[in-house]
């Protein structure tokens, strides 16, 4: 879907932002970029729709160079979410998630359906919010404005950036949960900066950890927790690794199993949750067992949760 080709970025002022990025993001994936302040990924982010011109190297969507697009249609197909929501303050709601299929001639009662559509889908009730200034909102309900503005016109890529950061903690971690099940329902290939690492663990299909402009580590949040490349990624990953050491039997209640889902593969309720997770590359729910008894289905999603609200600001249990 987004690939990078040995793409660097130089600054005029000679700064190397990042250094020959070989990715490959796929479609419909969850991808995020994480890292300190200043590592390159919001840089990395903002090539992908040219707010930033690579230096060397290209990047390709569907196999043809973003070069090669026409900017304002390549922008178009691509949504974009900041971290300051940046809507237009003297437009309704409505006027600022219709903007972009206006700009492609859309028909009017197709963008008023989508409109509805898109809150309802963010959890905010059409006929209470379209018509109200985003001064009337709060800064989370910007948000879900922000995220429904860049769905409007169907695009198959994502961008985001810090789009929770500058929310206190409640709706910060209410959004981050809303937006794990707003995912599902949307299937779209999204890039997501962050630097907080609990975050990307709960949100993401993969994560790429960033340093000086280079690549440190890509992988799935598993095997970022169980497989650490070297100390950097360690410090990232902060000390999940003594909670991943504990028996599943002794954390169930906490990690919540679902008694009506069914899976096929079954594991011993005494492995640790650090075995459970090297499950989790190949299988979405296992089924825990004791004593040849089935005590209910675990997933992937219910362990990382669990694993998040295990977790402090910055990445630390």
């Amino acid at each position: 879907m987004i690939t990078f080709q040995d793409v660097s970025k130089t600054y005029e002022d000679g700064t190397n932002a990042v250094q020959s990025l070989n990715i490959e993001i796929e479609e419909g994936e969850f991808f995020v970029l994480i890292g300190p302040s200043g590592c390159g990924k919001t840089t990395t982010l903002k090539m992908i729709n040219r707010l930033h011109n690579v230096t060397n190297g290209d990047i390709l969507i569907d196999g043809k160079s973003i070069n090669s697009h026409n900017i304002h249609e390549l922008r178009w197909n691509i949504g974009y979410v900041l971290q300051q929501i940046a809507l237009f303050p003297h437009m309704t709601i409505e006027e600022n998630i219709a903007i972009v299929p206006e700009l492609k001639s859309w028909k009017k009662a197709d963008i008023t359906k989508r409109v509805d559509e898109l809150l309802d889908l963010v959890g905010l009730e059409p006929h209470t919010y379209k018509k109200r200034k985003p001064s009337e909102l709060s800064g989370g309900q910007q948000q879900r404005v922000g995220v429904a503005r860049a769905l409007a016109a169907n695009p198959p890529i994502i961008l985001m950036d810090e789009p929770f950061s500058a929310l206190d903690p409640l709706s910060r971690e209410q959004l981050q949960q809303d937006f794990l099940r707003l995912k599902k329902k949307i299937q779209k290939t999204i890039v997501f900066v962050t630097h907080d690492m609990h975050e990307a663990l709960t949100l993401g299909d993969r994560i790429c950890l960033m340093k000086d402009g280079e690549i440190v580590q890509i992988g799935t949040p598993e095997e970022f927790i169980n497989h650490p490349k070297n100390d950097y990624v360690k410090s990232f990953i902060g000390n999940r690794q003594s909670i991943l050491q504990q028996p599943l039997d002794e954390m169930l209640e906490e990690l919540g199993l679902d008694s009506e889902r069914t899976s096929l593969k079954e594991v011993k309720s005494s492995i640790t949750l650090g075995k459970a997770l090297e499950w989790f590359s190949k299988e979405e729910a296992i089924t825990i067992m004791k004593n040849q008894e089935s005590l209910g289905v675990l997933t992937r999603e219910n362990v990382l949760l669990f694993l998040h609200n295990h977790s402090k600001e910055g990445g630390h249990v």
